[in-house]
């Protein structure tokens, strides 16, 4: 007699392998506020009656801007006059004015012909390259190894021939470039700034690759949008070469404190893409309101560089004070501060730790998120953290190190602002709500 399957079982034997493993994700219950962003409400086992302020370190909203008045009266007003909902896709449902405005407004911080807005940045990535490589005849795509997930899964999509280029690697990529010939449509996917290690692509170098070789050029800049350039243009903005690249990808999630992601190219290729992506074509538009805020937070730092200032200030001020201390960061020239562990079982306990001991919040970074024994605390200082909030944050680093026996390195001095430098920006010019909760 043949024996019927149990399905459970293997749900169960599932989730157990990833426990042994210790890469089995914990949401921790955490209430954001507004007006005192970074500092959180967490709910420990879900306990609705008891609630703790905590303070969190590696929220990818970079600016704060999910808290800005600006952006949420813009939301709100949304709300007031359109409703909560978009009514379907915009195929069905039209395309409205503030979906219009956003995407003009993200065409011209690129200074790109057209720009396309999607659900999210993993979907905009997932569309874009899948359907842009699968339009070009023969394409091969050159992957920067290092690239995310979402960009993974577009060149997978696409089921075009795909080849890794080493991790910011120059001459790895040119040697790709050659092999392919110049009659061969070649597609160079790579990320201007990479969210674990901090580290920035070589654009100059890579465009320049491209130029030679006649291969179209596609950048993720989500972890840069809106924190670097003159108007929040991103890295490639900041380098001078967004007229070099031709198809940019950002995200209206970390630096605009948002939802949503989209990309920025030429009217030829975001029609292609408009008119062929199935995950655009079939999914329900963003609301207004979610687009309302975006258009807000996008306009305000086209314009505003002081949270931009004060941002770029706090993370060196905390990469100095957590090198002072001896706590092994990782050295890069971003606002990632990645501090090493290198064992998932002490992340994850290193994490717990600093949250039931020290009311601080930073989610442990395991495989597949980055290579076994890599494992690290990310850290993602914004404007809003004060200079007490880094004290705090290293003196309580510190004890967690101590008790579980983590390796501290050489104290080192990484050079950050001078405070003449900081003292010019205030935040309170930025984040009026600040100075209201501390009143």
């Amino acid at each position: 007699m043949v024996e019927s399957v149990n399905y459970q079982s293997h749900f169960v034997d599932a989730i157990g392998r990833l426990k042994a493993e210790n890469r089995y994700r914990v949401f921790a219950n955490l209430e954001r506020d507004a007006r005192t962003f970074p500092t959180a409400l967490w709910r420990q086992d879900g306990d609705p009656t008891e609630a703790r302020e905590v303070t969190i370190w590696c929220s990818n909203d970079y600016l704060g801007m999910g808290g800005h008045q600006d952006v949420r009266r813009a939301a709100c007003e949304a709300i007031d006059k359109h409703g909560i909902g978009a009514g379907g896709t915009r195929n069905i449902s039209g395309t409205h004015s503030q979906i219009v405005g956003l995407e003009e407004e993200l065409a011209d911080l690129h200074g790109k012909d057209a720009a396309l807005v999607f659900t999210s940045g993993w979907i905009s990535n997932l569309a874009a390259l899948s359907t842009i490589a699968q339009t070009l005849p023969d394409c091969l795509i050159l992957s920067d190894a290092l690239n995310h997930n979402s960009m993974i899964e577009g060149v997978r999509r696409s089921g075009c021939e795909k080849k890794l280029w080493r991790h910011n690697d120059i001459a790895d990529l040119e040697r790709s470039l050659i092999e392919a010939g110049p009659e061969r449509a070649k597609l160079i996917v790579f990320e201007s700034l990479y969210s674990m290690d901090g580290d920035i692509a070589p654009v100059r170098e890579i465009a320049a690759l491209a130029r030679k070789y006649n291969a179209l050029t596609y950048v993720d800049e989500v972890h840069a949008v809106g924190m670097y350039g003159a108007r929040g243009g991103g890295i490639c903005e900041r380098d001078g070469m967004m007229q070099h690249i031709d198809i940019i990808e950002g995200t209206l999630a970390k630096g605009y404190g948002g939802l949503g992601g989209y990309i920025a190219a030429n009217e030829a290729i975001i029609d292609v893409v408009r008119s062929y992506a199935p995950s655009f074509i079939f999914t329900t538009s963003l609301p207004p309101s979610v687009i309302a805020g975006a258009r807000a937070a996008v306009r305000h730092l086209k314009q505003s560089s002081v949270e931009r200032q004060r941002h770029q200030r706090m993370a060196a001020l905390t990469k100095h004070a957590l090198a002072a201390a001896g706590l092994p960061i990782m050295h890069n020239s971003s606002h990632i501060v990645p501090l090493m562990v290198g064992d998932a079982d002490l992340c994850k306990k290193a994490s717990d730790m600093l949250l039931e001991r020290h009311s601080i919040y930073i989610q442990p970074i395991n495989y597949p998120t980055v290579d076994i024994g890599t494992e690290r605390l990310r850290i993602t200082p914004t404007p809003r953290h004060t200079e007490a909030h880094v004290t705090d944050l290293v003196e309580s680093l510190v004890d967690v190190w101590r008790t579980l026996g983590l390796p501290f390195t050489e104290p080192k001095v990484v050079p950050f602002l001078a405070r003449s430098t900081a003292a010019a920006i205030d935040p309170q010019c930025a984040y009026p709500e600040m100075k209201r909760a501390a009143e």
